[in-house]
C-alpha cells in the first residue's frame, strides 16, 4: 500500500517531496465536463437507469438555506403523530415546495416510475456522508422528503453548491480578469433507480493523456475472490474504455467509476470525476499516480516500470511474459519466447501494456476494520476535525474552548431557572 504523502519513505527525505502535487491546472470546463448533466446524455445507454431533473434557482436557494424545513407529507396525520416535536410555537411551518412545485412533482413521479426507491445525487456528488440522517442508514429514498433531508444534511452537496470551482483556473480561451464571474452551473438533481450494488465489484479507473493508467477497487476491504478474476476484469474495463470513452470524452485526463456485476459480461458506467486532488485516489496516493510513466514508450528493459505488466497470448489466455516463461505444460516456453523475439525484431511495435490493477490483500492495513467509520469526519463539528489535525496542542485548546462554552451555557440555564 502507498505511504501517506506526508510521510516520506525510507529512501527519501521530506526535502525530496514536491511542495505541491504536480497536477496540470484544473479549468472550469474540466469540472463542468465531469458534471453528470454534461455527460449523461452522451453515455445514456452505459449507465444504470436514471433521470436528470434541472433545478431552478429557488430550489438551489432552498438547498443552500440554513435549517431543514421539509414539505408536509401527503399523509393524513394520526393521533399518535407528534407534529410539534421540532416547533417552538406549535404552528405549522410554511411549505417550501410552493416555490418549486414543478420540481417536487417531477421527483414524486420519478420515484413512482422507478419502482418506489431511488438514490439521489447532485451534479458531482452523492450525499453519502449524510446517510446517518436516514432511517435506512443509506441513500435509499422512498419520498421527496427523504431526498431533501439527505441533500440538505450533506457536506458533499454543499461543496457542489458553493465550492465547485475551488482551486480552478479560467480556460485559456476565456478572458481572465480579477472581477470575472465564475461560469454559470446548470444545477441538476440526478435520481437513479435503486439497485443493490455489490460493492466489491465497483472499480475506479484513472485516465491520463487518454491512456488507462491504473485501476483500483473502490470498497476498502479484502475480497479474496477478486484475485483470480483480475485479468478478466482488467480486460473488460480496458475494452470498455477503448470502445466507449477514450475518444468520446472531451477531456484527456479524468477518472471514471464502473460496476461489473455477475456474470461480469457488461460494464456499467457509474460516474466520471475530475483529474484533481478532490477525487479520492483510494488505494493509491495521487503523488504515486502522477509519477507513473505512460505505458506508451516504456522500454522492455526498463526495470523501473513495475507498475505496468507486459502481456502476451499463451494458450489463448492473456498472461504476463514472466508467467508464460515459467509455465510448464509439456510445451517449450522457450519457443514461444523466440517467436515473440523474432516478431519484435521484425517490426517496431511493442507488445501491449496493461494498466496496474490494485486490489487489497489480506495483510494490507485497509483490509482490517480498525479504521474509523467512512465519512465520520462529517458527523462532528468542523472545529473538532481541524483541532485534531493540529495534534495534542490543538485538541487541548479546543477542549478548553468547549468547556468554556458548556460552562457559559450552564450559567445561562441556571440564570433562566432562577428568573422563572
Amino acid at each position: 500500500m502507498p505511504l501517506l504523502e506526508s510521510e516520506p519513505g525510507p529512501a527519501e527525505s521530506s526535502s525530496d517531496l514536491p511542495d505541491r502535487l504536480p497536477f496540470p491546472p484544473t479549468t472550469y470546463s474540466h469540472i463542468l465536463h465531469c458534471s453528470y448533466h454534461d455527460w449523461h446524455q452522451r453515455y445514456r445507454t452505459l449507465v444504470p437507469r436514471s433521470r436528470v431533473i434541472p433545478l431552478t434557482r429557488p430550489f438551489v436557494e432552498y438547498l443552500r438555506a440554513d435549517g431543514i424545513v421539509l414539505p408536509p407529507e401527503a399523509v393524513a396525520p394520526t393521533d399518535d403523530d407528534n407534529l410539534d416535536t421540532f416547533s417552538d410555537s406549535g404552528e405549522e411551518e410554511p411549505d417550501p415546495s410552493t416555490e418549486w412545485n414543478e420540481i417536487h412533482t417531477q421527483i414524486k413521479n420519478t420515484i413512482a416510475d422507478f419502482g418506489g426507491i431511488v438514490t439521489p445525487k447532485l451534479n458531482w456528488s452523492a450525499p453519502k456522508d449524510a446517510t446517518f440522517m436516514a432511517a435506512t442508514n443509506d441513500t435509499q429514498c422512498r419520498s421527496p422528503n427523504d431526498i431533501y433531508l439527505l441533500l440538505k444534511s450533506s457536506d458533499f452537496v454543499t461543496h457542489d453548491l458553493d465550492h465547485a470551482f475551488d482551486d480552478c483556473v479560467p480556460d485559456t480561451n476565456t478572458p481572465s480578469t480579477v472581477d470575472s464571474p465564475l461560469p454559470e452551473i446548470p444545477y441538476s438533481l440526478v435520481l437513479r433507480k435503486y439497485v443493490n450494488f455489490n460493492p466489491s465489484l465497483e472499480f475506479r479507473c484513472f485516465v491520463r493523456n487518454r491512456v488507462l493508467l491504473c485501476i483500483t477497487q473502490r470498497d476498502q476491504n479484502h475480497f479474496d475472490f477478486l484475485f483470480p478474476m483480475r485479468d478478466m476484469l482488467r480486460s473488460r474495463i480496458q475494452s470498455f474504455f477503448d470502445e466507449k470513452l477514450k475518444t468520446t470524452f472531451p477531456e484527456d485526463n479524468f477518472v471514471f467509476d464502473v460496476y461489473i456485476p455477475a456474470p461480469h459480461q457488461r460494464v456499467w458506467l457509474i460516474d466520471i470525476n475530475p483529474w484533481a486532488q478532490r477525487t479520492d485516489p483510494l488505494t493509491y496516493s495521487w503523488l504515486e499516480i502522477l509519477q507513473k510513466k505512460d505505458p506508451i514508450g516504456v522500454q522492455e528493459e526498463d526495470d523501473t516500470a513495475e507498475e505496468f505488466v507486459r502481456i502476451s497470448l499463451h494458450d489463448g489466455k492473456i498472461v504476463d511474459t514472466g508467467a508464460a516463461e515459467e509455465e510448464k505444460d509439456g510445451e517449450s516456453s522457450s519457443s514461444d519466447s523466440e517467436g515473440e523475439n523474432e516478431a519484435a525484431e521484425g517490426d517496431d511495435e511493442q507488445a501491449p501494456f496493461l494498466p496496474e490493477f490494485r486490489l487489497i490483500k489480506k495483510d494490507d492495513p485497509e483490509a482490517y476494520a480498525f479504521s474509523s467509520t467512512q465519512y465520520s469526519a462529517h458527523k462532528v463539528p468542523r472545529e473538532l476535525v481541524d483541532a485534531s489535525l493540529q495534534g495534542p496542542g490543538g485538541m487541548s485548546e479546543f477542549m478548553g474552548q468547549w468547556h468554556e462554552i458548556l460552562k457559559k451555557q450552564e450559567q445561562e440555564d441556571q440564570a433562566s431557572s432562577d428568573s422563572e
